[in-house]
C-alpha cells in the first residue's frame, strides 16, 4: 500500500510540475491551427521553433532547480513517513525525463494544430505502451519497485521525443518549403504576444493543478487507504480524460482553423459536431465506469481495503466523468481561439468555488463530501467559461480579438 500511496503522491507532483508548462502544448496548437488556417506557412514553422526553444530550455531549468522543487514539493504534501520516503525515490528518478516532456509538448502541440490526428496517436500509443511495458518489466521483472516505475517513465518520455522529431521531420518535408528566419524567430513583438498568453495559461494551469492537489491532499488526510482508493479511482478518470481530450483536441484545431480563415460558420460547424461526439462518449465512459468500474479497480490493487474503499466511492467517479465533458469541450474552444485571459479568470473563479465547498463538506462528510465538491469543480470549470460563449463567437473573423501570432 506504501508504494501505490508513494507513486500518487510521486505522480502528483510530476503532473503538478510538468501541467504548469501545458501552456507550451496550448498555445501552440492554438497558434499553429491560426497560421495553418490563414495559410501562413512560415509563421506554422516559427511557432514550432518557439515551442521547442522555450520547452528544451524550462526542461533543462527543471533539472537544475531539481532540489528546491523536491524540498518544496514535499513540505507542501501530506503522507505518512513510509509513502513520502518511498516517494522521494520516485522523484529522483523521473525528473531526468524532464527536458524530453516539455520539449514532446510542443511537438504534440503541432500535431493537433495541424489536424495530424493518426500521427499524435501513434506517438501517444508508442510512450504510454512503452511506459506500462518498461513499469511490469523493470518494476516486477527486475523488482525495482517504486525506482523503475520512475525510471520507465522517463526514458519512455526520451524515446517519445526522438519518435516525436522524426514524425515531424517527415511531416514537414512534405509540405511547402520555407526558409527559417532567426531573426523571426526571436522577434520581440511575436515573443511579447506569445508569452503573454503563455503566462496566462500558466496562471490557468497552476489553478486548475491545485485543484487536483487540494483533492489528493485532503484525502490523504484521511489515511493511506483513502489516499490509495481516491488514487486508483483518478486512474479511471485520467483514462476517460484521454478519450474525451481526443474531442477537445479536435475542436482545438477546427475552431483555430475557423478563426485563421475568420469563417464563423465553420467555428459553428466544429463545436456543433465535436459537442454531439464528446457527450455521446461522456455518458458511454460514465456507464462503463458505473458498471465495470469495480472490476477495473481490482485489475489496478489487489489490496481489499482499497478495493472496499475504492467501490464506495466510484459513483463519483462515474458522475465526474459525465459532467467533465462541458469543460474539456470549452477548453478546446478557448484554447484555439487562443482567449487566454478568459480561461486564466475562470481557473481562478472555478477553484475558489471548489475549495469553499470542500471547507463546508469534508468537516460533516469527510472523503465523500471531498468528491462531492470535486464533482462541483468540473461543473463549475465549465460554467466559468460557458457564459463566455456568445461574447467569443461574436468575435470569430476578428483575428486582433485573439492573442498575436
Amino acid at each position: 500500500m506504501e508504494a501505490l500511496g508513494a507513486i500518487a503522491l510521486g505522480s502528483l507532483i510530476f503532473s503538478f510540475v510538468y501541467w504548469s508548462f501545458g501552456f507550451l502544448r496550448m498555445t501552440t496548437t492554438g497558434f499553429v491551427a491560426q497560421a495553418d488556417g490563414a495559410g501562413e506557412e512560415n509563421a506554422v514553422r516559427l511557432c514550432l521553433g518557439r515551442a521547442l526553444c522555450l520547452g528544451a530550455t524550462f526542461g533543462i531549468g527543471l533539472l537544475l532547480l531539481q532540489a528546491p522543487i523536491h524540498g518544496a514539493a514535499f513540505w507542501l504534501l501530506d503522507g505518512s513517513a513510509e509513502v513520502e520516503a518511498q516517494a522521494q525515490v520516485y522523484f529522483q528518478y523521473r525528473i531526468w525525463g524532464a527536458p524530453a516532456a516539455l520539449a514532446t509538448y510542443a511537438i504534440t502541440g503541432t500535431l493537433i494544430g495541424l489536424e495530424r490526428s493518426r500521427m499524435l496517436l501513434a506517438l501517444q500509443v508508442l510512450i504510454n505502451g512503452l511506459n506500462i511495458a518498461l513499469d511490469v518489466y523493470l518494476a516486477g521483472y527486475l523488482g525495482l519497485g517504486v525506482r523503475g516505475i520512475a525510471l520507465g517513465t522517463a526514458v519512455a518520455e526520451w524515446v517519445g521525443l526522438l519518435a516525436g522529431g522524426a514524425m515531424l521531420w517527415l511531416l514537414f518535408k512534405g509540405r511547402a518549403a520555407t526558409r527559417l528566419d532567426w531573426k523571426e524567430l526571436f522577434d520581440t513583438e511575436a515573443l511579447r504576444g506569445l508569452f503573454g498568453a503563455q503566462l496566462d495559461i500558466l496562471i490557468r494551469t497552476l489553478f486548475l493543478l491545485a485543484g487536483f492537489a487540494w483533492f489528493t491532499n485532503q484525502g490523504a488526510r484521511f489515511g493511506d487507504t483513502t489516499l490509495a482508493a481516491n488514487h486508483v479511482l483518478l486512474q479511471l478518470v485520467s483514462f476517460s480524460a484521454f478519450v474525451l481530450d481526443g474531442f477537445a483536441f479536435a475542436t482545438e484545431s477546427l475552431v483555430g482553423r475557423a478563426q485563421g480563415q475568420k469563417d464563423r460558420g465553420l467555428f459553428d460547424r466544429a463545436v456543433r459536431l465535436t459537442w454531439e461526439l464528446a457527450v455521446i462518449s461522456a455518458m458511454l465512459l460514465s456507464m462503463s465506469v458505473a458498471l465495470g468500474g469495480g472490476a477495473a479497480v481490482r485489475a489496478l490493487t489487489d489490496l481489499a481495503e482499497v478495493r472496499q474503499a475504492s467501490d464506495q466511492f466510484l459513483p463519483y467517479a462515474a458522475v465526474y466523468i459525465l459532467l467533465s465533458v462541458g469543460a474539456f469541450q470549452l477548453d478546446g474552444i478557448f484554447i484555439g481561439t487562443t482567449r487566454t485571459k478568459a480561461m486564466r479568470n475562470a481557473s481562478i473563479a472555478s477553484f475558489a468555488g471548489f475549495l469553499g465547498l470542500s471547507l463546508i463538506l469534508t468537516p460533516f462528510y469527510l472523503n465523500q463530501g471531498l468528491w462531492v465538491s470535486f464533482v462541483g469543480y468540473v461543473v463549475l470549470r465549465a460554467a466559468c467559461l460557458g457564459v463566455q460563449m456568445p461574447a467569443l463567437r461574436g468575435t470569430i473573423g476578428n483575428r486582433a480579438e485573439g492573442a498575436k501570432i
